[in-house]
């Protein structure tokens, strides 16, 4: 039996928002689908109903501020999944919605059958963030190695634990979902992950991931 989900598109766009709802609806046939045109009124919504399942924010309709609507918004429902739905491509600020909260970014250019995969993961409990954010450019590939030099002493100094964590961020898991798959409460994954950082001396989930991805792990988790 399909779960039936509650999800809120906030977007200035009318053609954005039913195209959006078509999406949705095609692949959760039951699913109810709140429209709203502004970040005031997501905002109102979200407050009133905590049980959404999902929220897909327009990084630039009115009242958003850029990424500070995010901010105020995970501020005021944590338990909400946000994904950013955006003509914006630019890869350092996919990474900012990420590290600000959200739970994934949509570009407006994806294709429907992707744009629905990318919700259903969400949706599942990971993150989404666009194949070519996650292919970091020279750039970050180079600074990464040079200052953020994620060597085997670095790796050495995790825990077991922090390692097996470390892993399931890079595949995209949320903490609620690493929490399930490694058995241990949420609050220890949090604390894992602060841990991680400190360690690896990166300032955000998206640093660490980004560094981490051609990690070989069963070679640390084998010592």
């Amino acid at each position: 039996m399909t779960a039936r989900y509650k999800l809120l598109i906030a977007d200035d766009h009318p053609l954005v928002r039913e195209a959006m709802a078509r999406v949705i609806r095609e692949a959760y046939a039951d699913a109810e689908v709140i429209e709203v045109e502004d970040f005031d009124e997501a905002l109102a919504h979200a407050q009133q109903d905590p049980d959404l399942d999902l929220i897909l924010l327009d990084l630039n309709m009115p009242g958003m501020n850029g990424l500070t609507g995010l901010l105020h918004l995970r501020n005021e429902q944590p338990t909400i999944p946000v994904v950013i739905v955006s003509a914006e491509e630019d890869k350092q600020i996919i990474l900012q919605a990420v590290s600000c909260g959200a739970a994934g970014f949509i570009t407006k250019s994806l294709p429907r059958e992707q744009m629905r995969l990318a919700i259903a993961q969400v949706l599942d409990g990971h993150i989404f963030l666009p194949a070519e954010a996650m292919r970091a450019p020279d750039s970050i590939r180079k600074r990464r190695h040079q200052e953020q030099g994620f060597s085997a002493e670095q790796l050495r100094l995790l825990t077991r634990k922090q390692l097996q964590v470390l892993e399931h961020m890079t595949r995209g898991e949320s903490n609620k979902m690493i929490a399930y798959h490694l058995n241990i409460a949420e609050t220890t994954v949090k604390a894992h992950v602060s841990a991680i950082l400190r360690k690896l001396g990166v300032s955000s989930r998206v640093q660490a991931i980004l560094s981490a991805n051609d990690i070989d792990f069963s070679q640390f988790l084998n010592r």
